[in-house]
């Protein structure tokens, strides 16, 4: 087998193709949790909070070089992810039909019969 047409399948088989979908849509999510972090979150809740503390924006809060500010804009960030993929999954696990077991078989007649013959021999003396 050569090498190209071990790589193309390799690379067409479902789950490589599934990663690689997920990837792109992780990317482009992590962009808009982003914005959604940078652009509404943070004027509309931690600009008061901001304020007080004496910064116009979160990536200028430090303590002493340490620039915690955007330590804490990476927190939110994920925060905001892992609850949108929290909701997410939730949603699509209550959509999934529950998965019925089979119906247990019937034990052969042979079992039965040998099951009826031990109940017998231990109900004598």
């Amino acid at each position: 087998m050569s090498f190209l047409s071990e790589f193309k399948q390799f690379a067409l088989r479902g789950n490589v193709v599934d990663l690689a979908v997920g990837v792109i849509i992780g990317a482009a999510f992590g962009k808009i949790v982003s914005s959604l972090v940078e652009d509404v979150i943070t004027p509309l809740l931690l600009t008061p909070a901001l304020k007080a503390v004496g910064a116009e924006d979160i990536a200028h809060l430090s303590w002493n070089g340490v620039k915690y500010g955007i330590f804490l804009s990476s927190v939110i960030s994920f925060l905001c992810i892992a609850i949108v993929l929290f909701v997410l999954i939730r949603g699509i696990n209550k959509l999934k039909k529950p998965v019925e077991a089979p119906p247990a078989a019937a034990p052969p007649a042979t079992e039965v019969l040998l099951a009826e013959i031990r109940d017998e021999l231990r109900r004598r003396p």
